[in-house]
């Protein structure tokens, strides 16, 4: 019990919970009223205090990701298809219509029909080069060099994962990359912040297909130039690359 009404004050909804509290105690009154056949215990209780709101709240970045990469997906119809550390509830997903193979420096432990976690270090991926049609990469290569789930520390991590992720594509394939785009900085030891410029000489031997963004406002533009980018302090860079063919 202390637990839980910790986590409901704790955090930046201080203010919010503790305004919204005396509300919570009247309505406890009126439903323990009502609920004569029940008894409520405060042992049991679980305050929800700031969900009561007039739109679901989510994460611009990965929910407009997570439906730009499915889309695609859908409708290049590969016969599997391969992520490289992104958001496993949309791995999980994504898996219900196309095979996934899902690598990650800590795979998860599961079974699941369509879906074969394998561990693997994104600047040595276990597949050999020119192997695979289509590839993901999802706010990842941000992270690589920083420590912060236990890799090396690497200034050109996030180079090198871009290297391998260029490496095993095969010619024809499609890579769809995100990243957060804007001012260029590292903010040690969470992620870096790249201009659309810097990813795309990553990959030299990629051609970009498309490129869309979530902007500062939480807002999807798609197909836009990567100009678009440029004034932005932390959007979402989504890259639509193509490897050239022999």
């Amino acid at each position: 019990m202390i637990a839980r009404w910790g986590a409901a004050f704790l955090g930046p909804h201080f203010f919010t919970s503790l305004g919204t509290l005396p509300r919570y105690l009247v309505e406890w009154d009126v439903y323990r009223k009502a609920a004569t056949e029940q008894q409520l215990s405060f042992r049991d209780s679980y305050p929800c205090l700031t969900d009561r709101v007039k739109a679901t709240p989510f994460d611009p970045h990965y929910f407009f990701q997570a439906a730009w990469l499915a889309r695609r997906v859908h409708q290049a119809v590969p016969q599997f298809h391969v992520d490289i550390g992104s958001s496993v509830m949309m791995i999980n997903v994504l898996s219900a219509s196309v095979k996934t193979i899902f690598v990650d420096y800590r795979p998860p432990r599961v079974q699941l029909s369509n879906l074969l976690p394998l561990g693997g270090d994104i600047v040595r991926l276990p597949f050999r080069s020119g192997s695979i049609t289509s590839l993901s990469c999802l706010h990842v290569i941000e992270h690589i060099g920083l420590g912060r789930y236990g890799d090396s520390i690497n200034p050109a991590g996030s180079q090198l994962a871009a290297a391998e992720l260029q490496r095993v594509l095969q010619p024809g394939g499609r890579l769809f990359l995100s990243v957060p785009v804007g001012r260029e900085r590292v903010c040690f030891n969470a992620h870096r912040v790249f201009s659309p410029s810097t990813i795309r000489a990553f990959f030299p031997e990629l051609q970009l297909k498309s490129f869309s963004l979530v902007d500062d406002s939480g807002q999807l533009n798609e197909e836009v130039p990567l100009e678009a980018a440029v004034n932005l302090d932390y959007g979402c860079g989504l890259f639509e690359f193509v490897k050239a063919r022999e």
